[in-house]
């Protein structure tokens, strides 16, 4: 059997040799493409301006990547990671001491929005003020290895993020579908049998 893909005017073929083995499709965690060159995924969106102690949830769009899996009775191997659009990365933090991100830009939205398949999923944000300040947030980075994918007819995530000083923000993914029904997706480090612990992410270089 042989596993062909096209996508963005490039070619990916693999000689399959399997008796029982199945080709599985799933969205990924977006920091796979062009290479691995980073874990972490910033987005950037309007400013939301936030009272002490409040609470706000936002929508968002984000990349999404999809994997090619190889599943069988005893064993998940990724085949292929493809994504449509071009990838983008920036710096977070100073030169020295900072860390390369996937960029991804989006409008802030009410509510669910819609989303173009296979391109963009929909991040549910819960952000909470905790500091005793009004807060400017235009931007949250995640570890994404810790991200937790759903999908049914769209892909979704969901995630917090908590404001704790002028320049502190702690982020994390939450481990529940967007919607009853949808499905969770395979996560890489499962599949690449990596042990992942769910810690989340320090912002120390401001939201």
């Amino acid at each position: 059997m042989t596993y062909r893909r096209r996508c963005e005017g490039r070619t990916f073929e693999r000689i399959l040799v399997s008796k029982t083995g199945e080709i599985v499709i799933s969205p990924v965690e977006p920091h796979n493409l062009p290479e691995n060159i980073t874990e972490f995924l910033l987005m950037e969106f309007s400013p939301i301006v936030i009272e002490p102690d409040a609470t706000q949830t936002v929508y968002l769009k984000f990349p999404v990547e999809i994997g090619v899996f190889l599943e069988s009775a005893k064993d998940i191997d990724v085949l292929d990671i493809f994504g449509l659009g071009p990838q983008k990365y920036t710096l977070y933090g100073s030169p020295t001491n900072g860390l390369i991100a996937r960029c991804y830009r989006s409008a802030v939205y009410p509510e669910i929005p819609p989303v173009e398949p296979f391109r963009e999923g929909v991040l549910k944000l819960c952000i909470h003020n905790a500091y005793n300040e009004w807060a400017e947030v235009s931007c949250a980075v995640f570890d994404s290895t810790d991200m937790k994918i759903y999908y049914d007819n769209y892909v979704a995530a969901s995630a917090t993020m908590k404001i704790v000083s002028k320049t502190l923000a702690e982020t994390d993914f939450v481990d529940a579908p967007l919607r009853p029904g949808m499905t969770k997706a395979i996560e890489l480090n499962v599949a690449r049998k990596i042990p992942v612990l769910d810690r989340g992410y320090l912002m120390e270089w401001g939201y």
